[in-house]
């Protein structure tokens, strides 16, 4: 992120009243390719195509906050190569990564990775250190440890159906793996931490978990996601989740969550209630239909439909829902 726009979320998080209503918006792989003229492989493969394309986008909107910034990734493969998963990549499309385990019960077949070594995570690390001088020159730092939550890499390894049926039919294969994945997110953001020690925020990014009922919530989902954003003690602790949000964010306060970007189909009054008044919400606006494919007077007027939405614009941040 940039500098002051690092300082002013700090200062949101604190309650501090911003001069301005701040717009933010997580941006990666999907999004930036095919906005600077190029493949997904290309950016994936080419730390050059990659650091000017993020350039690009935070010179040419430099009024928005863009988190986590110069985010090194590579899709939804991530993660899962270090799991031992075939990679699928494709020159406009997303890439993928195939399943590793054909049901719950050969979870305790994977191996436990070493997030210094093994699948992708060594040329993220590597990329970042490649470019660290080039984002401080252009008055950015490094500040986010990033991971997908452990639901979604559970739903990556096994097949997303596969994974929700184990929940219910095998509940203690399904803790013996999320268990797993939990102990190689605490490793992975310790480690992007060690490396970066500008980091101060992680950001976490579970869809699935809007899929399970409240009692799966409480047993499968908040004891890990505390796990995960207490181990590093970072400031800011960042969940984005796009599917159904109302049992998070009546949870968040447990998770150790301080930060929420959620699913455009929520009112901002009704998030806020459930999440309590401590909470930086980030949305919500319709990323797909508006922000992307609609017109400017669609986009004015879901903005001005998400301000009507809620009384107070204290801990804010303009966003796209989801």
């Amino acid at each position: 992120m940039r500098n002051s726009s690092w300082n002013d979320l700090i200062r949101l998080i604190e309650g501090e009243k911003l001069s301005y209503q701040p717009v933010g918006f997580i941006i990666d792989s999907p999004w930036i390719p095919g906005w600077y003229g190029i493949s997904t492989v290309d950016y994936y493969s080419s730390d050059e195509y990659w650091l000017k394309s993020n350039l690009k986008a935070v010179n040419t909107f430099p009024e928005a906050w863009f988190m986590p910034g110069f985010w090194s990734e590579y899709g939804m493969c991530t993660e899962p190569s270090s799991f031992g998963s075939r990679m699928i990549f494709l020159e406009k499309g997303l890439p993928h990564a195939e399943k590793v385990l054909s049901g719950i019960e050969t979870a305790g077949m994977l191996p436990q990775p070493n997030v210094k070594t093994d699948g992708l995570l060594p040329f993220m690390i590597s990329r970042l250190r490649n470019n660290e001088h080039a984002i401080r020159e252009a008055d950015h730092q490094i500040r986010f440890a990033v991971a997908r939550g452990p639901l979604n890499i559970a739903s990556f390894l096994m097949g997303t159906t596969e994974f929700m049926m184990a929940l219910a039919l095998d509940p203690d294969g399904s803790h013996r793996l999320l268990k797993k994945i939990t102990v190689f997110i605490s490793d992975w953001l310790s480690w992007q931490k060690e490396c970066f020690p500008s980091i101060n925020g992680v950001l976490i990014l579970d869809d699935i978990i809007g899929f399970v009922g409240e009692n799966e919530f409480r047993e499968f989902v908040i004891p890990y996601f505390k796990e995960i954003f207490e181990v590093t003690g970072v400031r800011i602790r960042f969940l984005h989740n796009d599917a159904d949000g109302l049992i998070t964010a009546r949870c968040l306060k447990e998770m150790g969550v301080n930060m929420f970007n959620f699913s455009f189909n929520h009112p901002l009054g009704e998030i806020r209630e459930l999440a309590g008044d401590e909470v930086v919400l980030v949305g919500n606006i319709p990323p797909r239909d508006v922000l992307a494919g609609g017109t400017p007077d669609q986009v004015e007027k879901d903005v001005e439909k998400a301000f009507g939405e809620i009384k107070s614009y204290n801990r804010i941040i303009w966003s796209a829902g989801g």
